[in-house]
């Protein structure tokens, strides 16, 4: 039972990251286009990318390693 509520929870974490980068890169984009930052956008998003995308991708295949050993 508990690797049922492991993965389960490391499925969850990975769409809360998902949510988080979409937030805040949406966050990101608004801000850039009113204060008109020095950095290009996709500056922006490569840094949200790391922050978010690639936890939330590791945390994916982990739930589903530890789902398919189960």
């Amino acid at each position: 039972m508990r690797k049922a509520i492991l993965y389960k929870t490391l499925f969850i974490v990975s769409a809360l990251l998902i949510l988080g980068f979409a937030i805040s890169f949406g966050v990101d984009a608004y801000n850039y286009n009113i204060f008109m930052g020095s950095a290009p956008l996709y500056a922006y998003a490569i840094v949200r990318a790391v922050e978010f995308i690639i936890p939330s991708f590791v945390a994916f295949v982990i739930a589903l390693i530890i789902k398919k050993n189960k």
